[in-house]
């Protein structure tokens, strides 16, 4: 079983806030607009990081970024890109890859909307965290967390960080 924290849209800022839920999981999945190298590089002193940079991210970011990371965790295929949309308006970049081959879960960032649903015709589990940093239209910083139990994907939960 691991424990997995989701964020997106740091925009540069990370706080005592974020990293306390950091040292709760067992990775951090990050969906792009990452902003500075400093914000991965605090996670990455406290815990495993799966990112992808998002169109904010400059060149140091992307050079130790992917635009896609797509992996398996435990028994469940998992796709991260910053720019993918969501059941029924994915990106054109993406829509004939994931409907060809579609993950279990699909994450993505950008919006600053937080969003989760199912894709019924491709069985996916969409994700989109929100936005974890105070840059940005949105009102409520937002993350995600959950539990990957083999193929299971459990106790998935809201996190409000406050107002941006």
């Amino acid at each position: 079983m691991k424990k997995i924290l989701l964020l997106s849209d740091t925009h540069s800022h990370i706080d005592e806030r974020i990293l306390s839920y950091v040292k709760q999981a067992d990775e951090v999945w990050h969906a792009g607009d990452i902003g500075i190298t400093s914000v991965t590089d605090e996670i990455q002193k406290l815990k495993p990081l799966k990112a992808v940079y998002g169109n904010i991210d400059g060149a140091e970011i992307r050079k130790e970024f992917p635009l896609h990371q797509r992996f398996m965790c435990e028994d469940v295929d998992v796709w991260i890109t910053h720019i993918g949309g969501y059941p029924g308006k994915y990106s054109p970049a993406i829509r004939e890859e994931i409907r060809q081959n579609p993950p279990k879960i699909f994450i993505s960032g950008h919006s600053h909307i937080l969003k989760v649903m199912n894709d019924q015709k491709l069985g996916t589990l969409h994700m989109n965290p929100g936005a974890a940093g105070k840059h940005g239209f949105h009102q409520v910083r937002t993350m995600l967390r959950f539990k990957i139990d083999g193929s299971k994907i459990e106790d998935l939960e809201v996190v409000e960080l406050g107002k941006r």
